[in-house]
């Protein structure tokens, strides 16, 4: 019966470190696909923004005439921009990260916090996606807008996308996590952000 146990106990306590399925390979794969599509399409719609400030601003100043629901469309484009960028910059490592306590703390310690700072991460997303589902659906059904005469700007899309930005914010901590697990189980450093090194080295 030793020969089947052993294996699993050579080197270290990587039994307990998975390898990777295909399936797993295909989420990953998806997710970080979802992630440069959002941060792409939050991309545009900020350059597309920029117009309609200008605009506003020198229809304001030159023709006393300002642009009608500006202020409308750029708080609800802010929302969806920055939702739009959760994913990527949580997958990335672009979320701010303050190390000037972190980084004096032996390795296993900084991964034993990087995976608590994760949980923390799912915890608080997957609140804020719980809490906007309900919203999301009262202004579709309501068909709540923003604005008030010639222009009103519906408000469903930005509250969906909150839910769509808060469950993959959620999701890419989880990733997140795992990958902590497995440095802290394993000892080794923990991996760089994967949008800085090929995937296929990543899942190696």
């Amino acid at each position: 019966m030793s020969r089947f146990i052993a294996p699993w106990f050579t080197n270290s306590p990587s039994f307990l470190i998975p390898p990777l399925s295909s399936l797993n390979k295909v989420l990953l794969r998806l997710n970080e696909w979802i992630a440069r599509a959002m941060l792409t399409i939050a991309a545009v719609l900020a350059f597309l923004l920029s117009f309609v400030v200008c605009a506003d601003v020198l229809g304001r100043d030159l023709f006393n005439r300002p642009l009608q629901g500006t202020k409308e469309m750029v708080e609800i484009s802010i929302v969806i921009i920055l939702w739009l960028q959760a994913a990527y910059a949580i997958r990335s490592g672009g979320m701010i990260w303050v190390d000037a306590v972190h980084g004096r703390f032996p390795r296993r310690v900084q991964n034993a916090l990087d995976v608590l700072g994760a949980l923390l991460g799912i915890v608080f997303f997957a609140l804020i996606c719980w809490g906007s589902v309900d919203p999301a659906l009262y202004a579709w059904r309501s068909n709540e807008f923003e604005g008030e005469g010639a222009l009103r700007i519906p408000v469903w899309p930005a509250r969906f996308l909150v839910v769509i930005g808060s469950f993959l914010a959620a999701f890419n901590y989880l990733l997140l996590a795992i990958e902590r697990f497995r440095a802290l189980i394993s000892g080794s450093p923990p991996p760089p952000p994967p949008f800085e090194i090929k995937l296929e080295e990543r899942i190696a």
